[in-house]
């Protein structure tokens, strides 16, 4: 793994960046890990409580906090976000702030350092899917990126990706772009951080709201009658591939992190209602009229091919997983949520 190596991740105390540093801890023998978050959508509550864990509270695009990364690091993970699609559509400029600069600023930062190995990326599927309701096939690295984008987080994560290639081939920055599908696991709370504009900053990813609202009893809302389809990949398995980007990705390239399966959102709420016992059932709503990418999944090919990467938890697995999670949790979560009640009149 990466033992006695010194890891920088930038928006470390999210949903995946924390999954990662814990990963990290109990799988790399004196892995050094510091965390740069500015708490904006995660909870400080995820970031490990550890000796070999630096917390720095702030954004990346802060000219101080920037100054605080100097050439220490063996791999940096670029996992800093403006959570997310809806968000984004609300609020462009922060988007711009949280998601696009981030990745500039750290870059130019870091675009001369010596001691680093390798730094990963974090991409969107969404940025480079095919948009189609219809007929699905898989998407794989080479595809071409469509101009009409849904929103400005797929825009600012595929302008991410042309900085990476661009710093490879100008700086020699090794970095390498990792293409995340849809994560879902333990540990995204919903309502955590601040915030952003709209109801999406409590009702985040489908999964984590689906297992909330079913252990609360209430119907599924189904958009367009729940026949869009995403590929769901297990959060254990995405910091498995971050890692294995970190260590066999070639500088320069990208891999998608998937599991290579569409599986349609009205497919997801049964399953997690079964699992869960809601006999609520589902409520029917009108399709997002943003959202063209209704039907994606990631091709495998080349991640198994070069990383040795291939997603190990299964779908139903990966959930009764996050709904115990999520039953030890509901205390917190319900915290969370209620700090937005009233701007969201729930």
């Amino acid at each position: 793994m990466m033992d006695n190596s010194n890891v920088l991740i930038v928006g470390g105390a999210g949903f995946v960046g924390s999954n990662l540093a814990k990963m990290l801890l109990n799988s790399s023998k004196g892995v050094t890990i510091t965390i740069i978050d500015n708490l904006l959508s995660s909870d400080l509550g995820n970031v490990p409580r550890a000796p070999r864990v630096n917390f720095i509270e702030g954004s990346i695009t802060d000219d101080l906090i920037l100054a605080k990364v100097i050439d220490e690091f063996d791999y940096v993970f670029q996992l800093a976000t403006y959570h997310g699609n809806q968000s984004s559509i609300e609020n462009p400029l922060a988007d711009h702030e949280n998601n696009t600069l981030t990745t500039l600023k750290l870059y130019e930062r870091i675009k001369n350092f010596k001691k680093l190995k390798k730094v990963v990326y974090s991409s969107a599927g969404c940025s480079v899917a095919k948009k189609t309701h219809d007929n699905v096939v898989a998407t794989t690295e080479d595809g071409p990126i469509e101009i009409k984008q849904d929103s400005p987080y797929s825009i600012s994560k595929i302008i991410g990706e042309f900085y990476s290639a661009y710093y490879y081939k100008q700086h020699n920055l090794p970095t390498v772009r990792a293409r995340f599908q849809n994560v879902y696991g333990p540990g995204e709370i919903l309502g955590a951080g601040r915030w952003r504009g709209t109801p999406a900053t409590v009702w985040r990813n489908v999964t984590p709201t689906f297992i909330y609202k079913a252990l609360k009893g209430f119907p599924l809302p189904l958009e367009g009658g729940g026949s869009d389809s995403r590929d769901f990949i297990y959060v254990g398995d995405i910091c498995r591939g971050l890692i294995g980007c970190a260590l066999r990705g070639k500088s320069g390239d990208v891999y998608n992190l998937a599991s290579g399966k569409d599986t349609t959102i009205s497919e997801l709420a049964a399953r997690i209602n079964n699992l869960t016992g809601n006999t609520a059932g589902f409520q029917d709503l009108p399709r997002r009229p943003w959202d063209n990418s209704g039907k994606r999944f990631g091709s495998t090919v080349k991640s198994e091919k070069e990383l040795g990467f291939v997603a190990n938890v299964d779908l139903t697995d990966g959930l009764i997983q996050t709904i115990e999670w999520t039953k030890k949790n509901i205390d917190f979560i319900d915290a969370a949520i209620a700090r937005h009640k009233e701007k969201m009149k729930i």
